[in-house]
């Protein structure tokens, strides 16, 4: 074997390691680590605010306002703010028709999902923030479990665990399904084994004090969940609080929603990044792990393929033709499958490259304050 023959063979085979590494890899790596129990108890009572964001949510109102009213049935004293993001459809109107349930807020124009999460965090009276999406609705007895946490005091937060549905509408929704609960499973280890590393805004609480202070263009939830580690304190999940929402079932909608994640996911690690260099070994491994290697994988993705034509250049120009050749056909093929193994391939990739460039644009200092709502859901 020649020099650069064994060279090019070697990057193919580090890059396809770092591609598959937060999905395959890391979670048997978190398998091997020791648990930390929680101390919770049943029957535990905290004061809490539920929280959320809406603009152009109209569809979602009466699911959200009827879920609404059977938290606060279970909960009177539930203490529960939302914030109109200046919809231009009846979703302030639904919301404010309702005083006995709820108090809204509305903004003066597009402000943001951050900037509206400060006004009701300051506006909060409860112990316990709760946070969740307009779109989003709660188990009955979601509030009860998530409440059994906090009898511990070390737990500074608590991720619940959110369940898709339809994900048979579509590759897209199928592969957003996958993902999740991937995502789901590495949370579930990372909290057995002490801190997860951050929380998704469908379904998570801090302890109201340990609420930080951050710009509009971060990634809130992120940030907010992330306060309970930086403070001392343990985020953790808990399977038996449990969150519904719809999949976004169009690939445009779902590559613009990842670049915009993205996007402020990795602004949010800049702004964070003095907190995150004091973390504990562990949780530095954590968050390198799931966070890190993925924003890049796109990038070793291509820096592999390449070097596994240069490979098969090398060996031999016919085996270099055809790989090209098949590579091709099966790219083409993807796009336009909707559903089977090969367009959820061609989701997994499209996706690794939305993050990546997402990445690219908060390098560049690009930032996303507001969002639209996917109507595919």
């Amino acid at each position: 074997m020649s020099l650069a023959l064994g060279i090019s063979l070697s990057i193919t085979l580090v890059c396809a390691i770092l591609v598959i590494y937060p999905y395959l890899i890391y979670p048997l790596l978190l398998r091997s680590l020791k648990t930390r129990p929680v101390a919770a108890r049943e029957g535990n009572k905290v004061s809490a605010t539920l929280v959320f964001c809406a603009f152009n949510e109209a569809k979602a109102m009466p699911d959200k306002i009827a879920n609404v009213a059977l938290l606060k049935a279970r909960h009177p004293d539930l203490e529960v703010l939302a914030f109109d993001d200046g919809s231009a459809d009846s979703t302030f109107e639904q919301l404010a028709a309702h005083p006995e349930l709820l108090t809204v807020v509305r903004g003066g124009g597009r402000n943001g999902k951050a900037h509206g999460m400060k006004l009701l965090a300051a506006r909060a009276q409860g112990e316990v923030m709760i946070f969740t999406d307009a779109n989003v609705t709660l188990k009955e007895d979601a509030i009860d479990r998530l409440m059994a946490y906090y009898a511990d005091p070390q737990v500074g937060g608590v991720c619940g665990s959110l369940h898709y549905k339809g994900e048979d509408s579509s590759a897209t929704a199928a592969v957003g399904s996958l993902y999740w609960r991937l995502e789901e499973y590495l949370k579930k280890e990372e909290s057995r084994t002490g801190n997860v590393m951050g929380a998704d805004g469908s379904i998570f609480s801090l302890r109201r004090k340990l609420y930080p202070s951050f710009p509009d263009t971060v990634l809130d939830d992120l940030t907010v969940s992330m306060a309970a580690v930086f403070s001392g304190h343990r985020l953790i999940k808990a399977e038996d609080v449990i969150a519904y929402e719809g999949l976004v079932a169009k690939r445009g909608e779902e590559f613009a929603r990842k670049v915009r994640i993205a996007a402020r996911a990795f602004h949010t690690h800049l702004f964070l990044s003095p907190q995150l260099r004091q973390m504990a070994l562990l949780d530095k491994f954590k968050y390198g792990s799931r966070k890190m290697v993925r924003w890049f994988g796109a990038a070793f993705l291509t820096i592999g393929a390449l070097s596994a034509a240069l490979t098969a250049a090398l060996i031999s120009p016919i085996l270099l033709a055809l790989g090209l050749g098949v590579t091709l056909a099966l790219v083409l093929l993807g796009l336009r499958a909707e559903k089977g193994p090969l367009a959820s391939i061609m989701e997994i990739v499209i996706a690794l490259y939305a993050t990546l460039l997402g990445v690219f644009r908060a390098l560049r200092g690009q930032t996303f304050a507001v969002w639209n709502p996917a109507k595919s859901r």
